[in-house]
């Protein structure tokens, strides 16, 4: 840890000439302000868009002329700039990303060509069922919480954002003492420490702690929510509820009950929905656990019509995952995916700088990076059932369905009686209600 507070970690990972570094901030869209949904990732993806010394085409020259690509942007619990480059550019290349993350300009006129950007993404995003659905996750499952804005922002919070936001959230949370830098690849510990010292050193951090972290308790009742898309040809069916932290004891347990249930191809719902029975080009499941909460989903495109009997079977899938524990040939295949899946993430200069931000966000020992393996193979079929037990009854999920709703409104009232239908016309993902 530098003398201002940066927290920093080195990973010689490869013999390969390839440095990733990952300046990660811990602070996502939870900070966003009321009703300015969206601000704190407008933040993030604009620092790559001029600095006070800097222009944005300048920033992106100099990138290139060292053979460096420099990214930004931001998520739910945090905001990151990420560079590549060869070990011998690598200090040059720092010094533009220290730029990038320490005197970012905001000009007016980058907000608003990336405010018209975002609008465009969000207009076409609109039409989309699946994309609906997936917005709506956030104010149905976080409703009341600081996870409960939509991270992208929507059309009217991205049309009151100014500069002066970008500079308040900047100044508040891009602070030595709130950050990490991960150096992975080519690259001696002790090269790395220094390099981070000269590009960082200096950045001083600002009086008093850091801003504490948003600690998230969902306590929102589960819904059953139709959107109308009238005419669009499929509809999109996700199950939705919270889910446990990745720091809890039980997460791998949970990673292992994901990858049964809906973690590939060969899965349960794949097979139960695509395979047998064709009604959608694919069906899955994912369990993201975060600092103090985590998020489950489990999704699935069809026809209009088959909407409600594709419900059916994610709910029964899910009580077919409580009720009886999995086959020791099934759960050795799926645990053989999880452990694939890290060993290739692992394997790459980002992805390990990923995995180690990760961690260290969440407060996690680094350790975690060789115990992963163990941890998912020592997994039995009686944690997995129980996990599913506690944590995935079907009678505890939100339900979104996104899509021409005069084809399933019926058959999902006949399930689920609390039914909300509202028109896309009239949804406000800003509005507790989720209407205008």
């Amino acid at each position: 840890t530098l003398a201002n507070g940066l927290k920093v970690i080195v990973a010689r990972s490869s013999d390969l000439p390839l440095v990733s570094a990952s300046l990660t901030v811990r602070a996502g869209a939870w900070a966003d302000p009321q009703g300015l949904a969206g601000a704190m990732g407008m933040t993030a993806g604009m620092l790559t868009e001029g600095t006070r010394t800097r222009g944005a085409q300048a920033i992106a020259r100099e990138a290139e002329a060292l053979g460096a690509t420099l990214t930004s942007g931001g998520g739910q619990e945090s905001a990151a700039v990420t560079l590549n480059v060869m070990p011998g550019k690598l200090e040059a290349a720092m010094a533009i990303m220290a730029d990038v993350a320490r005197n970012p300009a905001f000009a007016s006129e980058e907000l608003e060509r990336q405010r018209s950007q975002a609008l465009d993404g969000l207009s076409v995003a609109y039409q989309s069922p699946g994309q609906l659905a997936s917005l709506a996750a956030a104010p149905v499952v976080f409703g009341g919480t600081p996870f409960g804005q939509v991270a992208s922002g929507t059309p009217a919070s991205l049309a009151k954002i100014a500069t002066a936001d970008l500079a308040r959230l900047h100044g508040r949370y891009f602070r030595p003492d709130n950050a990490i830098l991960v150096l992975t690849g080519d690259i001696a510990p002790e090269a790395g420490f220094a390099l981070a010292e000269k590009a960082f050193g200096d950045w001083a951090a600002p009086a008093g702690p850091p801003p504490a972290r948003a600690e998230v308790s969902p306590k929102a009742a589960p819904r059953a929510v139709a959107i109308d898309l009238p005419g669009t040809g499929q509809a999109a069916v996700s199950v939705a509820k919270a889910a446990i932290a990745r720091g809890d004891p039980d997460y791998y347990a949970g990673a292992v009950a994901n990858s049964v249930l809906g973690g590939g191809y060969s899965a349960r719902l794949n097979q139960e929905i695509r395979i047998k029975r064709g009604l959608s080009y694919g069906a899955s499941s994912r369990l993201a656990g975060m600092r103090t909460t985590g998020l489950f989903r489990a999704v699935a495109q069809t026809k209009n019509e088959s909407a409600p009997q594709v419900l059916d079977l994610i709910l029964a899938e899910l009580q077919r995952m409580a009720s009886a524990p999995a086959g020791p040939d099934e759960l050795k295949a799926r645990k053989s995916v999880l452990i694939g899946g890290f060993g290739r993430e692992l394997a790459t200069t980002d992805g390990l700088a990923g995995i180690l931000g990760g961690l260290a966000l969440y407060d996690l020992p680094l350790t975690e990076v060789a115990d992963y393996t163990g941890k998912v193979e020592g997994v039995t079929a009686a944690q997995v059932q129980a996990f599913s037990a506690k944590e995935l009854a079907p009678d505890r999920v939100s339900v979104i369905v996104a899509g021409d709703a005069k084809a399933f409104e019926a058959g999902l009232k006949q399930r689920r009686s609390d039914l909300e239908v509202i028109p896309a016309k009239d949804l406000d993902l800003d509005a507790a209600s989720l209407r205008k």
